[in-house]
């Protein structure tokens, strides 16, 4: 999420040792690379141990408090402290302006969507409401080649909207809050890509309208964004959508996995852009797409793909923690973790209700397990923002995992 590939393939490991990865269900080298997922039929799911509903909602109230306890005194979640030796590229002040909104866009959401009646957990909503509205709107470009503002325009859009539904009984409140979020199309149609859709450095020419190509899994991600407020009546800028969409429509392969960038586009059989380097966007890409109408995107393709994520885990899961961005096999960024599984949520939510509950316990038991002692979740190592985002990501992903009737009494 906070580095391209080019800038850092000097650092990469990208010699792909598959042998060494352990799929014993796969001997074979190219069956473990690409096998081939039937989108005409479900796919049949391994037997696992369900974690059981208090089990989700203990691993949930956990993970609340963790954001309580780590919420600055402003409101706001992370901050550029607990450098190391060894960072991604994040010219100051603007790009941890950047981050800082992003990540307090997604605790914000967690903390909303989860919905608990603790009187502490109404307060830091409260204190980060507060926060976002004073800062939001002062959010911009870093520099001439650092786009990260895209992220805190997006995810800001996602909390503006539940908290537009949170305050659905002060008029004056859901007024501020729609201009707020039309502000971030407007910043959103500002750094679009010349070609549609985002990305999130400009290494080409540094214009005033970014000459970059589109990213995949940003474009998914603002995408999904833009749905959510277009669902409570604020309609986005129709071409703007219109290009994003067609933008990741062709970063699309046959299999469903997509492109990291559409500067990849003549290495489509590269590691990153083959389904295992593709598994924390395929599930972004594909959420987005099916929002804005595609029909490509069958309930069978999102079944496949939950397959796949559970099953093919470990692409993503030896990436986790690395501390240099896509190191890992299949050139696997470490920080595509938890956001690949919020958006496996997110499509999980798209299938008919009653038709999740195989696939629930698939999630739940991923973010169960990777659930660090002080009830955190983290991915990579981002400064001070890695561990309220990773919990964000995982807060929303155990949520989705809750049965149906449990969520909807929570």
């Amino acid at each position: 999420m906070r580095s391209m590939l080019r800038p850092v393939l000097a650092f990469s490991m990208l010699a792909v040792g598959i042998a060494s990865m352990g799929f014993a269900e796969s001997p074979d080298r190219s069956s473990i690379l690409d096998d081939p997922l039937d989108f005409s039929s479900e796919p049949v799911l391994p037997e696992i141990e369900a974690p059981t509903s208090a089990d989700i909602e203990a691993s949930i109230a956990r993970g609340v408090q963790f954001l309580l306890e780590d919420q600055r005194p402003g409101g706001s979640w992370g901050s550029p402290t607990r450098t190391k030796g060894l960072n991604i590229y994040a010219p100051v002040p603007g790009a941890h302006h950047a981050f800082e909104a992003a990540t307090t866009s997604l605790c914000l959401s967690a903390l909303l969507e989860i919905d608990s009646s603790d009187p502490a957990v109404d307060t830091a909503i409260e204190k980060a409401e507060a926060w976002l509205l004073e800062h939001l709107q002062d959010l911009r470009r870093a520099t001439g080649d650092a786009i990260y503002n895209v992220w805190g325009h997006g995810y800001s859009i996602q909390a503006l909207v539940r908290m537009h539904a949170r305050h659905a009984d002060d008029a004056a409140m859901q007024t501020e809050i729609e201009e707020l979020i039309r502000l971030q199309f407007e910043m959103l149609q500002r750094y679009e890509s010349v070609d549609g859709g985002w990305g999130y450095y400009d290494f080409r020419y540094q214009a005033n309208q970014p000459t970059s190509s589109s990213i995949s899994f940003v474009n998914g991600a603002i995408l999904v964004a833009l749905a959510e407020a277009r669902d409570i009546g604020i309609e986005p800028p129709e071409r703007m959508v219109r290009r994003a969409v067609d933008a990741t429509t062709r970063q699309q392969k046959p299999d469903f996995s997509y492109l990291y960038g559409e500067y990849l586009q003549y290495q489509p059989m590269r590691g990153i852009n083959r389904p295992g380097g593709s598994l924390g966007r395929t599930q972004c890409c594909n959420a987005a797409l099916r929002l804005w109408g595609s029909d490509t995107i069958t309930d069978n393709v999102v079944k496949n793909w939950l397959y796949r994520l559970y099953v093919r885990n470990g692409w993503l899961d030896i990436g986790r923690k690395r501390p240099i961005p896509h190191e890992s096999w299949m050139q696997v960024a470490g920080y595509f973790y938890f956001f690949g599984h919020y958006y496996a949520g997110l499509c999980l939510e798209q299938l008919p209700a009653d038709e999740r509950a195989p696939y629930q316990p698939l999630l739940a038991t991923l973010m169960l397990d990777r659930q660090e002692k002080d009830g955190s979740w983290w991915d990579y190592p981002l400064y001070d923002y890695h561990q309220p985002y990773g919990t964000a990501f995982a807060l929303m992903t155990l949520q989705r995992c809750l049965p149906v009737a449990d969520a909807a009494s929570e």
